[in-house]
């Protein structure tokens, strides 16, 4: 079949957004003839790859609104405002160049990859072509219950986050992509409802993160050596709502003098957390590695044994599936990404009631893990299994084909 993918980000050998664009577009390819549209800032890593690695059914189509290229190099100084309007701007266009090359091809299904934002509408569904939306997330909140234990500027993020979330259900593009879609793919549960509440008629619940076969084998490699402290991990940027505070505040509960906690990644947080660290009488046994290398990252978490992963709001959680094919068991609170990749054999997902019932379990569970290293094992073993079958690349393309197949049979 002839698919016309959208996928604003969409970068090989890069992870969150442009990982997904680019490893759906790869695997689709195995199957149909693809056409990927996306922006100009990945067409030289593109281009660069596919000059080394030729895929065949593969084809890209770059475009910005205005001629406006976003630089991505600014990291500290981009506005998340003029992010939106750009990605909105991108999406307007989109319509306008996948107009004619439909008439020229005779598209069999549109499928929007990236963003993946269920907030955000695609202007594709006017194709009159068979829809696929996702899959997309971006419906979890920190509970409520979590937010009295933020700082002034946590509390005005999640509020703007949370507005700007309601705005964007407001648009009618936005319920015109819901009922439009002939299938709504969502990243997580909490999307999944508001999918049903935009109109969406057929819904399925399917994480957007993968890992390639090849990087699944490279972690497997990966094994912990006994002869040194047992040790924790946690790595993302530093920012209130990846919850890494919650992980200080079990470990300074456990009875574990002798175990440590390495904590990967820098953000606006590192100061409160180091302070957080000294003030709970652990700071000898908590080391901050600041940001490293891909390479650096994977070689520490080899060295470790369970993954901590408190985050309030993630749709994806890449770490936490890196850490299951490395054969660690992952402990998270019960929500978003994590809340599905994790599984009771895999880990522990802890519920998310309240910010000192969260502690004290992420303790409970830090402290039967290293004192069971039967269950670490085993869950470690699980927990390859299940990044093997449900969180290869190569299983995710051939999930997405049949989707393709259905739909473009019941057109």
């Amino acid at each position: 079949m002839k698919i016309l993918l959208s996928s604003y980000a969409c970068e090989p050998g890069k992870g969150s957004e442009p990982g997904i664009g680019w490893n759906v577009a790869r695997e689709i390819a195995n199957y149909h003839q693809v056409w990927v549209l996306t922006s100009n800032t990945h067409r030289l890593a593109i281009e660069d790859e596919l000059a080394r690695n030729k895929v065949p059914n593969l084809n890209f189509v770059y475009l910005d609104p205005f001629g406006w290229v976003y630089d991505w190099s600014y990291e500290g100084k981009r506005s998340q405002m003029s992010v939106y309007l750009h990605y909105y701007l991108w999406q307007i266009m989109a319509y306008f160049v996948a107009r004619p090359l439909h008439q020229k091809i005779n598209f069999d299904v549109v499928h929007h990859i990236t963003y993946g934002r269920y907030s955000s509408p695609s202007f594709l569904v006017f194709l009159s072509v068979p829809f696929v939306w996702g899959p997309v997330g971006g419906a979890e909140s920190a509970p409520k219950a979590f937010w009295q234990k933020h700082s002034l500027r946590a509390r005005v993020y999640e509020n703007l986050r949370n507005l700007l979330r309601r705005f964007g259900e407001s648009d009618p593009f936005v319920h015109l992509t819901a009922k439009k879609s002939v299938v709504a793919i969502a990243a997580t549960e909490e999307t999944a409802q508001r999918f049903a509440a935009l109109g969406c008629k057929k819904i399925e619940v399917y994480g957007a993160v993968g890992i390639p076969k090849a990087d699944i084998e490279q972690l497997i490699q990966i094994s912990s050596t006994q002869c040194r402290p047992f040790r924790f991990i946690s790595t993302g940027r530093l920012l209130h709502w990846k919850g890494f505070h919650f992980g200080l505040r079990a470990f300074a509960q456990t009875n574990l003098p002798d175990a440590e906690y390495w904590i990967i990644g820098d953000g606006p947080e590192r100061e409160f957390l180091e302070s957080l660290a000294q003030e709970l009488g652990i700071a000898d046994r908590v080391n901050f590695w600041g940001t490293l290398s891909r390479q650096e990252t994977l070689s520490k978490l080899g060295e470790c044994d369970v993954l901590i992963h408190p985050s309030l709001h993630d749709s994806g959680g890449w770490v936490v599936l890196e850490a299951m094919a490395a054969g660690q068991p992952v402990i998270c609170l019960n929500l978003g990404g994590p809340g599905i990749q994790v599984t009771k054999e895999t880990g522990f997902k802890v519920p998310a009631d309240s910010p000192e019932q969260a502690v004290n379990d992420i303790a409970t569970a830090m402290m039967r893990l290293a004192k069971e290293p039967e269950l670490r094992l085993k869950m470690g073993e699980a927990g390859r299994e299940r990044v093997r079958e449900v969180y290869n690349w190569e299983v995710k393309g051939k999930y997405l084909a049949q989707i393709y197949q259905t739909v473009a049979g019941n057109s």
